[in-house]
């Protein structure tokens, strides 16, 4: 009996610890895709899962992604001077940098549809509430559902781009589309959240040395 009531109490001290909000700390994110075309899934299979590390800190956030097939990127986002600045590096773009502004732009508000959904599911111990989001990027229809937090002050590039109705961070997220008669599935889960001081340098917004600025980067 005495060893039930430990569980108990072991299982409900670690809610309670998820739960509570957090300023500062380090969260780890894998991206899958997969297809219902045999050629392409192979492609994406080679692939593999795209693992982010995002370190967030005092209303700034850094994410950093790389993977062997796609190349290494990473966005510095400032909540203070409402600014991006998003560098990629791959063999397709070579090395690119932006710097633009947080704020969603008309035409970015236009093509999206955001509605709070009525489920919620809980990841690594937060309550994450639902939203239903379909937006019209470039003649592509992109439906996601999407499970956000308010416990993290962590902000993602889906909230700047979609403005004050899409709240919190999102821990798991599908998004589906079809493009040429190909239908394709995107899943962005978050695996790790851990609470530690992160250093200022991770929030350095001086464009990398070596990278051309650009208008516009694909693929982030």
């Amino acid at each position: 009996m005495k060893k039930i009531i430990l569980v108990v109490l072991v299982a409900l001290t670690t809610s309670v610890f998820s739960q509570e909000s957090m300023t500062e700390g380090v969260i780890f994110s894998k991206q899958t895709m997969s297809t219902d075309n045999a050629q392409m899934q192979s492609q994406l299979a080679m692939i593999g899962d795209i693992l982010t590390t995002t370190y967030f800190k005092e209303g700034k956030t850094r994410s950093e992604t790389s993977n062997i097939m796609t190349g290494s990127s990473y966005s510095i986002m400032d909540s203070e001077s409402n600014e991006m600045l998003m560098a990629l590096n791959n063999q397709m773009t070579g090395k690119k940098y932006v710097v633009k502004s947080m704020e969603p732009t008309e035409e970015d508000l236009k093509n999206v549809t955001i509605t709070k959904g009525d489920e919620t599911k809980t990841v690594l111990g937060y309550e994450c509430q639902e939203y239903n989001i379909e937006l019209n990027k470039e003649g592509t229809v992109v439906t996601m559902d999407v499970y956000t937090t308010d416990k993290l002050s962590a902000i993602s590039q889906q909230s700047t781009m979609m403005g004050a109705n899409l709240n919190g961070f999102p821990l798991f997220m599908t998004m589906n589309m079809s493009q040429t008669g190909m239908n394709l599935t995107i899943t962005n889960e978050v695996t790790e959240i851990k609470k530690e001081s992160v250093t200022d340098d991770k929030f350095d917004m001086t464009p990398p040395e070596g990278y051309e600025k650009t208008d516009k980067l694909q693929g982030m």
